[in-house]
């Protein structure tokens, strides 16, 4: 049963692997086609119906493109969908998060400090709120409020600062960053599946029947893509954010959440302003640098707990406390690893516990067992470069504690 720790592991790797490589394809595409878009330039020789052109240069050869504000005056031969990317993304990163979060809700989704929960309760939490996100956007675009965009991004700020809040106090810090990229994120990809999308199809139905398409479909297209352009920063930085603690696991940590989303705007901004050709903004650099340092000044104020300090073990975990080896696993954690994974770690250089992971009291080292098989038993990757001289037999013993335990839980 053992072997399935490592399976998951290996597939956990596989979906991260798509995960990115589809993220890079859909962010790389969408920042490339907002920058084609705002420089796009307007001469007297253009066909009818065409917006602007755009002459590129790149890997040896040039390119000539023209936009069609609504369509072209006949459909071309071929044409080219940009969806998968978008769609690939999404659905590879709700693996991911059943896989990591649901899978091991016990673990990374709930924080019995912030509010004591069932997995199956955190989880539909977690599906209702992407739902809701979407949802409720939505029929944000679509009221009065969405005919001005501008007011409709103050109140889609508004909405995103507090589902940030929301989700800080239900999940753990790193769950509630995870799922505040996940909710945009799903803003994101429903835009493209439920608008953009279907709107393209319209103006591509109408073309081969012959009738002049509706202006519309493009106008409320491309305010989803507006908004899809100044999401897209935030996200990556909630998506990386579970490295480190500093910003998940802090006591503002929903404050910071919400100047990354102004950060995402302020640089966006200037990359927007600058391939419109209406001049390089540099002032938001420093709006983006001092809000950074707000970022880090937040970061350091202490985080307070409610409840008990000592954390009780879950019978899903039981396991690993009851096992055999566990004394001796307790006492090498704490003399290989507490002086970093612990809640003040002595180790120079280190302020908070990487990744938020304590491994101080029996509860918190059971919880982690896994994560302790695979980063300090099956390989090497924990202590990093070994710096406090892990033995091959206490990696023995991490792996023997890990497997006879699974193996005895099997059995009962």
């Amino acid at each position: 049963m053992y072997e399935f720790a490592i399976a998951w592991e290996w597939l956990a790797l596989a979906v991260r692997w798509l995960h990115v490589i589809t993220a890079i394809a859909w962010i790389g595409s969408s920042f490339y086609f907002i920058a084609l878009d705002l420089g796009l330039v307007k001469r007297d020789h253009l066909p009818a119906g065409a917006h602007g052109e755009e002459w590129q240069v790149h890997g040896g050869g040039f390119y000539h493109i023209q936009k069609y504000l609504v369509a072209p005056a006949a459909m071309p031969e071929h044409l080219t969908w940009f969806k998968w990317e978008s769609y690939a993304t999404w659905l590879s990163g709700f693996a991911m998060l059943c896989l990591v979060y649901y899978g091991g809700a016990d673990l990374f989704l709930i924080d019995r400090h912030v509010l004591d929960i069932s997995p199956m309760t955190a989880i539909l939490i977690s599906l209702a709120s992407l739902g809701f996100g979407w949802l409720f956007y939505d029929l944000l675009c679509k009221s009065p409020l969405g005919r001005n965009t501008w007011v409709l991004m103050g109140v889609l700020y508004v909405a995103l600062v507090a589902m940030a809040w929301g989700y800080t106090q239900v999940f753990t810090g790193r769950a509630a960053f995870l799922h505040l990229g996940a909710f945009t994120a799903t803003i994101m990809s429903a835009n493209v599946f439920f608008i953009i999308m279907p709107n393209q199809r319209v103006v591509v139905a109408d073309l081969i029947a012959g009738r002049a398409p509706d202006p519309k479909y493009g106008v409320i297209a491309k305010q989803r893509s507006l908004h899809n352009n100044y999401l897209t920063l935030p996200v990556i930085f909630f998506m990386l954010s579970n490295h480190y603690p500093l910003a998940f696991a802090t006591a503002y940590s929903w404050v910071i959440a919400a100047l990354v989303f102004l950060m995402g705007v302020t640089i966006r901004h200037w990359f927007n302003t600058t391939h419109a050709r209406k001049g390089r903004p540099t002032w938001t650099w420093l709006v983006t640098l001092l809000i950074f340092i707000a970022i880090i000044w937040l970061s350091t104020v202490p985080k307070i707990l409610s409840g008990e300090d000592k954390a009780e073990i879950t019978p899903s975990y039981n396991q690993f406390a009851s096992n055999a080896h566990f004394p001796a696993v307790r006492d090498l954690i704490s003399t290989r690893c507490s002086m970093c994974h612990s809640a003040e770690p002595v180790y120079e250089g280190i302020n908070r516990p990487p990744k938020g992971v304590v491994l101080e009291d029996e509860a918190e080292i059971a919880a982690h067992a896994r994560d302790i098989y695979i980063q300090a038993g099956r390989s090497h990757a924990m202590p990093p470069g070994n710096i406090t001289d892990m033995t091959g037999d206490e990696r023995k013993l991490l792996t023997a504690w890990f497997e006879s335990a699974v193996q005895e839980g099997k059995t009962e």
